[in-house]
């Protein structure tokens, strides 16, 4: 039997509807009597016999007395190989101009978390071909990657080239795309970018941009998730998950939570962060069916990485990226400060003796370098002793070798993009380090893939 109700008040996204009868389930998708395209989401309990609902459609034909009828089911998206190659919304709705999707399989986007007997635990790099994170920040197959950087310093920019470097090698593999608050315009650069270089097909892309409701944005992210759990429960793939960006479901959250009258907690955010955080990472996990390897954009407010809504995602993290200002200021792309930037795969166990001795080799001497910044700035590099002005030329060196011409950005910069193997990161930050190129002037090593790049 279908449930009942009415709406008795409407506060922006949060539908007030009471049920004297039976009662809605938790997430239980409701409609219109007399209008099914006015759909919304029972959520919770809003006092006796009355409960606050999401409200999934615009609610401008939503009134008090308006008539609500219950389906008996929570929301539902496509699954399956229908979804790649194709960019929907919440509801499997086609928004790439080819139509619906026409898929065989449906799945609901609340789903259980897998047992702990089913996780796998495995430790293994994949390369994305990006120098700076290879070296410093590798990312773990099976793991979790956080981009985290304030506005216009470059998140989306290095998300889209990875995506493109490992969806290009690892061609078995799929991936799914969470935009989630971003901008339509870098949706549709996106989907551009990966139609011109032919790996669309591997694709699949889900959107609730920024001008959706924050209903609708919320749970954009559990649509995806729920994708990319059917590829690697049900068919065994590996799946490699993005998300653009993640600090924008934090922040949907707090809208919807504002909108209940629900107390925050001290910081400001809703007191359910916590919660939905984990709701949203613990699924996304690898098991013995598949891999599920994610990389996240966290936009950082106002720069401040210590910030309740980006701090609640490090619990989640292998591998921390941080992009600053200053860097992309400087010219340097990827804007990668390298010093607050780390990762649990950084270890001779899982990288290697030579990887790992490399990398803290180099994060000492950018350390160094960093300590003599002011007193250079005072009295000039000519006036620090012959070691230390050795070091901080290196240091130089080593910062520009970091830069990197990226496929995604060729018509922004006029600059042909280049993958580089990390066993070439690793030897020629090793030769930079021990003074092999002190010969080279500093301007050289910028932009180029590998040192044997510079033409001497």
């Amino acid at each position: 039997m279908k449930v009942r109700g009415k709406v008795v008040g409407v506060r922006g996204q949060i539908v007030e509807v009471e049920f004297l009868g039976e009662k809605p389930k938790v997430y239980e998708i409701l409609t219109g009597e007399e209008d099914e395209e006015m759909r919304m989401q029972a959520y919770s309990s809003a006092g006796r016999d009355v409960f606050f609902c999401l409200a999934l459609s615009g609610t401008e034909r939503m009134c008090r007395g308006t008539k609500i009828m219950g389906t008996g089911k929570s929301l539902e998206v496509p699954v399956g190989n229908e979804v790649l190659g194709r960019v929907t919304d919440i509801f499997g709705g086609g928004v790439d101009g080819k139509g619906n999707l026409e898929a065989k399989v449906k799945w609901p986007i609340f789903r259980a978390v897998p047992g702990f007997g089913q996780i796998s635990t495995k430790e293994e790099v994949w390369e994305t071909g990006v120098k700076v994170i290879d070296l410093f920040s590798p990312l773990l197959k099976g793991g979790k990657m956080g981009l985290f950087g304030g506005a216009g310093v470059g998140k989306t920019l290095l998300l889209g080239e990875i995506l493109h470097n490992v969806v290009k090698v690892k061609e078995k593999q799929v991936s799914v795309f969470a935009g989630v608050g971003e901008r339509v315009r870098e949706g549709h650069e996106l989907f551009e970018e990966l139609a011109k270089r032919n790996i669309l097909e591997s694709v699949a892309l889900v959107f609730g941009p920024m001008g959706e409701n924050a209903a609708v944005r919320y749970l954009t992210g559990l649509a995806a998730v729920t994708m990319a759990e059917y590829f690697r429960d049900e068919e065994g793939r590996d799946v490699l998950f993005f998300v653009d960006n993640i600090f924008r479901l934090a922040q949907a959250g707090l809208e919807l939570s504002t909108l209940m009258n629900t107390i925050p907690s001290e910081d400001g955010y809703q007191a359910t962060l916590g919660s939905e955080m984990a709701t949203f990472h613990e699924r996304l996990v690898s098991t013995d069916r598949g891999v599920v390897s994610t990389i996240e954009a966290i936009y950082v407010p106002s720069d401040d990485l210590l910030d309740q809504g980006v701090q609640s995602v490090f619990p989640y993290l292998d591998s921390v990226v941080t992009l600053a200002r200053s860097v992309y200021q400087a010219g340097r792309l990827p804007a990668v400060d390298i010093l607050a930037s780390s990762s649990s795969v950084l270890n001779p166990r899982v990288v290697g003796k030579k990887h790992y001795e490399t990398a803290m080799a180099a994060q000492i001497m950018l350390k160094k370098a960093e300590s003599l910044e002011r007193m250079v700035s005072l009295v000039g590099e000519s006036e620090l002793s012959a070691e230390n002005q050795a070091l901080y030329k290196r240091s130089k060196k080593l910062k520009n070798y970091m830069t990197q011409s990226f496929f995604v950005a060729e018509e922004q910069t006029g600059r042909k993009g280049v993958y580089v193997p990390a066993a070439t990161t690793v030897a020629d930050t090793a030769d930079i380090i021990a003074g092999k190129y002190d010969h080279v002037p500093d301007d050289r090593f910028l932009y180029i893939g590998g040192v044997a790049d510079i033409k001497i």
